[in-house]
């Protein structure tokens, strides 16, 4: 119930909740609804107890004969005016009818004004927001962020060191510190990668440019397996290379690693060019990482690999130069020595790896147990459940990952690793990969800045690019699921805002015409589809983006969030801009993974994004902040905290932050209770002028696809019959907005209000096809609406848009069966179908869009068709029970034909 106090008096200008449909302007007999006959009377008065005589002007009892001679002596003087009297008495009463007249239609206009769109520009009634692209995009983002278990999916669990069972974990990625150093690769290490290398894709390609060629650039993201991959190419080609000698191929001296800070490759062509006294250097192999991670790394030119390529070709050597994909390696890659790798096959990998340690386990002194075949076929049985699937979180795994989860795996079916153990070990890998990204630019960071330049200041060189890398996974994190074009622009913002923050005294440099896509996805571990983004209410082609893991982006946003306080202010700025994106595939993301911030510190989240944007001018912020409280009351532990501030914007707030308590409570997660979540709407939408009534109408159609719809529907029926007129008002514009609402565009993710093919339905009738018990409830509100004068124009506006949406312009049903089981409610007496009757034969007549004859006819049989009944079972003794006799046409139906 509402918490307004009732004050007396009649009601003003709404019918009275009718227990039999009644007309309007159907005269009352004395013995009637003495309450009814004082609204109408009232009614027809304005409103204002016109109609009745003032007291000043009434015959008072007990008046002396004087006064009643004075009457006397001017009869004949009223005689002779009567007629002049009795003009200007019809004059007046014209001219008050004519005043209730304009009257009336005022209060339709100021009506109507309260059943605009409320969340449009407050200076344009022609720029409404996308909310069916934003109800849309909202539902698409939460599945990358499960909140159901309350920070398990999103709070994945940070492991530097561990020891489960006889599995050592290191997932520290910061210990990787150091660079490869010069020196022979161990037989040992070769052995064992011949053992369990597993050939990605192209594999043979890549042999045979590394025999024609020898030298091979190799392009990969880090971590994908392209240094194993190099060194089993190396191991191939210099096994059978012609120069190799025996002592090469015992001692393992045939492929070694080159410092890369040592001289990298003109020291390597060097040493290969100086005098042949070195027999061992013919037919080895050179394994180098070259590094463009940093600012100002040197990149190698074209020229110094033709040099070396021409020293190896002398000595019958092979070298393969390892480098990470990425704009700095692009001229690398696209020369006559560059290829990419690709990653190996995750399965097969996991295979290879599992095999090799349960024959390990097997060949131990002492051990028992069942046979290799059989544990390798229950781990990966237990690889394929779907609870290690959801805390594993990754579509593919890479070599290190793979030999972490190997571990994790036989350890479980060899009874030393829990079945906690092994999903906590699980859920760490999306961790260590995010830890490992940001890691890598912590220590870029702390490279000495380059000299000063020309201007004589200290600078940083490419921080752009530096920053560019990681502002990618943030943006992809936030906007996983929009098109690949709108990630990489954002990307760009944040990649301005980290390099503004980190060296504030030099403008970054904004690389326009250097950038790499297929760099950006590889090193992101993302994902790219083919998909449909709805652009102005139309589907359009788009290339999606996603990350190829549901645990990467809650990896990502924690370690941002949690590890990396400098970097908050930067994507707090960012977090801004989006919100005023217009497109909502973009800032519905915005805002979902605003939430997730916030619960992750809620009081910083609070300061500096929800309370800004609350208090914006511009709606669209104010819907953001109100979609980021909601997400964070979806988490148990935030749900209190945002109750009550949402209750004490509607209460004490100023008039913007009313409004974004209104959107707030819109989503069903701000208050306690139903009940409470209406209350507090019903305290917005009557607050000073009414200033919030069309905000507040709005997220009450919004609770309309909750399961406590009925709730809500009875609480419209008592505003609308409140004694108070901004009840009415409220119950009113509701009922008006409930039928020009479509599902899309209630910014829900209730499954009830979704229905397959459904979405650009009205609200109504989607409830009325799937919910036959709001049926009724749902009429009388439309009935009301259609009765009362200043609602009168706008709820028969909203009624012709739902004829209209019975059939598509190209003929194929729409809405039908909902207006099937609606229409007979709404025509349920005869003066009802005489108004139906009239509605279809205005929009018939319509010179714009004439409704056609055989449309008409449909719907009018629609609305006087009762829905069907299940039928009694026959009585016992009785035969087949006979049909219904068809009742006669009325008049109105014979003239539809």
């Amino acid at each position: 119930m509402s918490d307004e106090p009732q004050a007396d008096g009649p009601a003003q200008d709404a019918p009275e909740r009718r227990e039999r449909r009644e007309k309007p302007d159907e005269g009352r007999s004395p013995k009637g609804d003495e309450r009814h006959g004082r609204r109408e009377r009232s009614r027809d008065d304005g409103g204002s107890g016109a109609g009745r005589r003032p007291a000043a002007e009434q015959d008072a009892p007990g008046k002396d004969a004087a006064e009643d001679g004075d009457k006397d002596a001017d009869k004949d003087k009223s005689k002779d005016s009567r007629s002049k009297d009795g003009k200007d008495g019809k004059d007046k009463e014209q001219e008050e009818r004519e005043e209730r007249e304009r009257e009336r239609e005022r209060a339709a206009g100021r009506f109507k004004e309260l059943t605009r769109d409320p969340l449009a520009e407050e200076e344009s009634e022609d720029a409404p927001t996308d909310l069916a692209a934003a109800a849309r995009a909202r539902r698409a983002v939460q599945q990358l962020f499960d909140v159901g278990r309350d920070f398990t999916s999103f709070d994945r669990s940070y492991f530097h060191s561990a020891l489960i069972g006889d599995v050592n974990l290191m997932l520290d990625s910061r210990r990787v510190g150091a660079g490869m150093r010069s020196g022979p690769v161990p037989d040992e290490e070769l052995r064992r990668l011949r053992r369990i290398h597993v050939e990605p894709d192209g594999y043979v390609q890549l042999r045979t440019a590394l025999r024609a060629r020898r030298l091979l650039v190799l392009g990969a993201a880090p971590g994908t397996g392209r240094t194993s991959t190099a060194l089993s190419l190396l191991d191939e080609v210099t096994t059978d290379a012609p120069a190799a000698t025996a002592a090469q191929t015992d001692n393992g001296h045939r492929v070694r690693r080159v410092d890369p800070d040592d001289g990298g490759l003109h020291k390597l062509a060097a040493s290969l060019g100086e005098s042949r006294a070195d027999e061992d250097a013919d037919g080895r192999g050179y394994l180098l990482e070259v590094s463009l991670a940093r600012p100002g790394a040197p990149l190698p030119a074209e020229m110094d690999l033709d040099e070396l390529a021409a020293a190896l070709d002398r000595r019958e050597a092979f070298a393969v130069v390892v480098v990470a994909v990425g704009s700095a390696a692009g001229p690398l890659l696209a020369g006559r020595y560059g290829m990419l790798c690709p990653p190996a096959p995750t399965a097969e990998l996991l295979r290879t790896r599992l095999r090799e340690r349960l024959e390990h386990h097997a060949a131990a002194p002492g051990a028992d147990g069942p046979d290799p075949a059989e544990l390798l076929t229950r781990a990966e049985e237990l690889y394929g459940r779907a609870d290690v699937k959801d805390a594993l979180g990754l579509d593919d795994l890479r070599p290190a990952e793979t030999e972490l989860l190997a571990s994790l795996l036989a350890g479980h079916v060899l009874g030393d690793v829990t079945r906690e153990d092994l999903l906590s070990g699980c859920r760490s890998l999306a961790a260590a990969q995010a830890q490992e990204w940001f890691a890598g630019v912590d220590r870029a960071l702390t490279a000495p800045a380059p000299a000063a330049g020309t201007d004589g200041k200290a600078g940083r060189p490419g921080t752009a690019e530096l920053f560019h890398p990681v502002a990618f996974r943030i943006a992809l994190a936030v906007l996983g699921g929009a098109p690949h074009s709108a990630v990489a622009a954002a990307a760009h913002l944040l990649t301005w805002e980290l390099s503004v923050q980190c060296d504030p005294d030099n403008t970054p440099a904004r690389p326009l015409f250097c950038d790499d896509p297929d760099a950006d996805v590889a090193l992101s571990r993302a994902a790219v589809h083919g998909g449909r983004v709805e652009v102005a209410g139309v589907d359009v082609p788009a290339r999606l983006i996603w990350y190829r893991g549901s645990a990467l982006p809650a990896a990502v946003l924690t370690e941002l969030w949690d590890r990396h306080f400098p970097a908050r202010g930067p994507v707090v700025r960012w977090l801004r801009q989006l919100a005023d994106d217009p497109r909502p595939q973009v800032w519905m993301r915005a805002a979902v993974a605003a939430g997730e911030l916030c619960v992750r510190d809620f009081d910083h989240g609070y300061t500096e994004l929800v309370r800004p944007l609350a208090e914006a001018p511009t709606p669209l912020r104010r819907i953001f902040a109100a979609t980021t409280l909601d997400q964070a009351a979806r988490h148990d532990s935030h749900r209190k905290a945002v109750h009550r501030i949402v209750g004490d914007w509607s209460r004490h707030g100023t008039k913007t932050l009313r409004w974004s308590a209104a959107m707030a409570l819109g989503y069903g997660n701000a208050a306690e209770s139903t009940d409470e979540t209406l209350d507090a709407l019903a305290r917005i939408g009557i607050h000073g002028d009414g200033d919030q009534l069309a905000v507040a109408s709005f997220n009450v159609v919004r609770l309309l696809t909750l399961p406590d719809a009925a709730q809500v529907l009875a609480r419209m029926a008592e505003w609308t019959h409140h004694k108070r007129e901004p009840y009415q008002d409220l119950g009113l514009a509701t009922t008006v907005l409930l039928a020009l609402t479509t599902v899309d565009e209630l910014l829900t993710d209730a499954p009830d209000a979704r229905p397959a093919g459904r979405g650009d339905w009205p609200l109504p009738l989607v409830l009325a096809a799937d919910r036959p018990e709001l049926v009724e409830p749902m009429a009388d509100l439309m009935w009301t609406a259609q009765n009362t004068a200043r609602s009168q124009e706008v709820a028969t506006d909203a009624l012709e848009a739902l004829l209209r949406s019975a059939v598509r312009k190209d003929g194929t049903e729409w809405t039908r069966p909902g207006l099937a089981a609606l229409l007979p409610a709404l025509a349920a007496d005869e003066y009802d179908r005489r108004r139906l009757d009239w509605l279809l034969r205005r929009m018939m007549n319509d010179p714009e869009k004439p409704l056609p004859d055989a449309r008409a006819r449909d719907l009018w049989w629609l609305a006087v068709t009762p829905p069907p009944r299940p039928r009694p079972p026959a009585p016992r003794g009785e035969g087949t029970r006979p049909e219904r006799t068809r009742r006669e046409r009325t008049r109105e139906e014979e003239r539809h034909g």
